[in-house]
């Protein structure tokens, strides 16, 4: 049984990474003092960091040169991070200001950056934050948990980029470029086995295809056992919990027989079987946040039935035509689409109505429902003509093209009649939209560069939404409710890079973003049924910092601090005492803070890379106030205010953070490796990601603030043959800890815990 622990203080982490920073800055700094006492051959084999390229702006360009807070992550890293069989959800807090939760385990991700982000948990929610994965822009939240495997990298793009990357980035970009085909016959495949028989399977095989065509085909297989028991005798699922068993494919194939004209094809797939997101009723203890005495991860009793099932499929094609007149022709055409359904026990017990329980404490009222995405299809297509100038003019200027039509089924059960259908309600909208854009780059002198962007959009939507089925206390069939929108908006961007030295560059960035209107229509539990919208947000945001190469290219530095300020957020408020969610605007919501990447090699076999931020985000309107929860089951610190409708109690906001919006997120990574023999390596990598505590909702409860977290893994192998074997040990919250990462606050004090730890072994051949 593993037992919940206490994270430590913000400020001892804090602490512990300044020591950190500082030791490394004086082994950094001791570096070219020991070189001098060398041989010059031995000066020259020092390492040194390459020149980081990134494609942030659309081209292929030094991160240094480009006038925005941006942190990667390279292929080893992703590979180690993942090695536990994780999901996407283990990018959060390993990069600054990033961080990602989910109510739906793995197939439904909720990405926030500088503490923006959208709690809703709609199968037609929009986030601020866009997910784009090989340059296809992935709308639907159930894309969004694409499966990590062979990749070239990641790039977090912090901050609005509504000019280049344009549909809902008012918080910024999470850009994924997958491995593509190489001309020479390459591959790798590896193997890996856990604790709860954690199996992480992945290949890649690459290799031409003729003289003209070249192609890259890579599999991920991941499963888990059920690790959970229910220890309901009377359960109507399965006797185990927990498990997943999920798979994915890409197949790319490459035309590169043309010096002008170059292809590149991508067709891919997910398929994921396995459990919903366990609800634990009454975790927490009354008046406070700790996890109740006795708590044991690895059981739960609950009646309801769970299970999560889900399919998606992908193809695009990426088209370049380069013109003699220093010009090149993009076209971008995408089609992604899902089907899922997903069942929970959401009151994560056993009970009955007004009667006493047998599960753990009391439940008002039982709750089962599901939600399912029957029919969805997406198309974008997008045209870019980009100027490759010798002079210190270039430009990009481009159309794009975004149609959506989406299907949302929700049901309710009636848990204690035996499980059957006891209400439906159904949400279907379709959502086009249309932008053109241009961006503008000037070498005003060899040291100062300016740029600038602008676009235009148009976003409509066409919802409607029907009660299908009565449910028990709520709307009677009913519908077809039709909600319209129709709003059009110009983004916009400036921006100065100056270079103080060769290896030190200024910047500034102003830039406006935009999202458009959302709407909801779970309808079963409102009386009277009525869908809710949240008018369009519009971001400004104000950043300045510094990119730095250090000692000599031994390291690597950026700093950034920001500020923005939110035009009609859009909230969504869940659960509470109504039972419904809500979707709500703010007057202004605003936040500030700084972000830090640094890497570095402290030694030519010792390799650091540090990540830090802080976000202060704060909700300003004086008027706005959301049902607490239900029952009188936490402890609100929120001032009261009654709703002048209802007579309900409601808690008023105003001055509130974000949810999901920690304050300061720390990262670290350490990479020690000892040449042994002719070609191996004995290698440790540790990495660590701290987030300190989080609202999980709009209002503030004692109970309802996830503790501060910190979770560790290690990494310890054997490479040989020049790295083309490796045999590793690795373990994944390696300390242990079991914490409530989110909640459920209509009903009782429900909550559900983070990923249990995972110690394994891999072995990775590659060619």
């Amino acid at each position: 049984m593993r037992q919940h622990v206490r994270a430590p203080r913000s400020h001892a982490l804090a602490i512990a990474v300044a020591i950190s920073l500082t030791s490394a800055a004086a082994f950094a700094q001791d570096a070219p003092a020991a070189a001098a006492e060398t041989t010059p051959a031995a000066e020259s084999e020092a390492k040194t960091l390459d020149a980081l390229m990134v494609t942030a702006q659309r081209r292929v360009e030094r991160a240094k040169d480009v006038p925005m807070a941006l942190t990667t992550v390279d292929a080893e890293k992703l590979h180690v991070l993942g090695s536990g069989g994780g999901d996407i959800r283990y990018l959060s807090g390993r990069l600054p200001s990033l961080n990602i939760e989910s109510s739906f385990g793995r197939a439904f991700p909720r990405f926030y950056i500088r503490g923006l982000g959208n709690t809703d948990f709609d199968l037609n929610a929009s986030q601020p934050v866009s997910l784009v994965y090989d340059d296809i822009v992935l709308e639907n939240p159930l894309l969004k948990g694409f499966p990590v495997f062979d990749m070239e990298n990641v790039e977090l793009l912090r901050g609005p980029q509504g000019t280049l990357f344009g549909r809902n980035t008012p918080a910024g970009v999470v850009k994924f470029e997958s491995a593509k085909p190489t001309r020479e016959l390459e591959g790798y495949g590896q193997i890996a086995y856990g604790t709860h028989g954690t199996t992480n399977i992945e290949g890649a095989i690459s290799g031409p295809l003729g003289p003209n065509w070249s192609a890259r085909a890579s599999v991920l297989y991941q499963r888990r056992d059920e690790w959970v028991t229910n220890t309901n005798p009377n359960a109507r699922t399965n006797p185990k919990l927990e498990g997943y068993d999920e798979s994915a494919a890409r197949l790319q194939l490459q035309y590169d027989g043309s010096e002008t004209f170059h292809a590149l094809f991508n067709v891919h797939a997910r398929h994921l079987n396995g459990t919903a997101r366990l609800f634990r009723a009454n975790i927490f203890k009354p008046g406070t946040n700790d996890l109740v005495d006795g708590f044991d991860d690895e059981k739960i009793a609950i009646d309801g039935r769970n299970f999560q099932q889900l399919d998606t499929f992908g193809a695009s094609a990426r088209l370049s035509w380069d013109f003699g007149n220093d010009l090149t022709l993009y076209s971008i055409t995408g089609y992604e689409s899902a089907d899922s359904l997903s069942r929970g026990d959401i009151d994560g017990g056993v009970g009955a109505v007004f009667a006493p329980p047998s599960g753990p404490g009391v439940i008002p009222f039982t709750a089962e429902s599901a939600d399912g995405l029957p029919d969805h299809r997406q198309w974008t297509q997008e045209f870019r003509l980009e100027s490759n100038y010798s002079g210190p003019l270039n430009w990009q200027a481009g159309l794009f093209y975004f149609d959506e039509d989406i299907t949302v089924d929700s049901f309710n059960y009636d848990t204690l009649g035996g499980g059957v259908q006891a209400g439906w309600a159904q949400q279907k909208q379709r959502n086009k939209a249309w932008a053109a854009y241009g961006s503008l780059d000037y070498a005003v002198t060899d040291k100062l560069t300016l740029r600038g962007g602008l676009r235009y959009t148009q976003d409509k939507k066409d919802f409607t939404a029907s009660v299908l089925q009565s449910a028990p206390f709520g709307a009677p069939v009913s519908g077809p409710f039709p909600v319209h929108t129709d709003v059009d908006d110009v983004s916009w961007d400036a921006s100065a890079v100056y270079q103080v030295t060769p290896d030190v560059n200024l910047y500034a960035r102003v830039a406006k973003g935009f999202r458009a209107p959302s709407i909801q229509g779970r309808l079963l539990f409102q009386v009277p049924p009525q869908p809710s919208v949240a008018d369009a947000e519009k971001v400004i945001s104000y950043e300045a910092g510094v990119k730095a190469d250090l000692w000599d290219k031994r390291a690597r530095l950026g700093f950034a601090v920001f500020h923005y300020n939110v035009d009609n957020q859009q909230l969504n408020a869940v659960g509470g005492a109504r039972n419904q969610t809500v979707l709500l605007n703010a007057d202004k919501t605003v936040g500030q803070g700084f972000e830090l990447d640094f890497d570095a090699y402290v030694t030519d076999n010792l390799m650091i890379t540090l990540g830090a931020s802080y976000n202060d985000t704060e909700i300003k309107d004086a008027n706005l106030a959301v049902a607490p929860c239900g029952s009188g089951m936490c402890t609100v610190t929120d001032p009261p205010v009654i709703d002048p409708i209802t007579g309900a109690v409601l808690a008023r906001i105003d001055g509130n953070p974000l949810p999901q919006a920690p304050k300061w997120v720390y990262n670290l990574t350490a990479r020690y490796s000892l040449p042994v023999g002719d070609g191996g390596e004995f290698f440790v990598y540790t990495d660590w990601a701290y987030r300190s505590e989080v609202n999980f909702f709009l209002y503030e409860a004692k109970e309802f603030r996830g503790k501060a977290l910190l979770e560790g893994g290690l990494r310890v192998g054997y490479g040989w043959d020049d790295g083309k074997y490796e045999l590793a040990l690795y373990g994944r919250n390696i300390l242990d800890k079991v914490q409530a990462v989110g909640a459920i606050d209509f009903n009782n004090l429900t909550g559900f815990v983070n990923e249990p730890r995972i110690v394994g072994l891999e072995f990775k051949a590659g060619f």
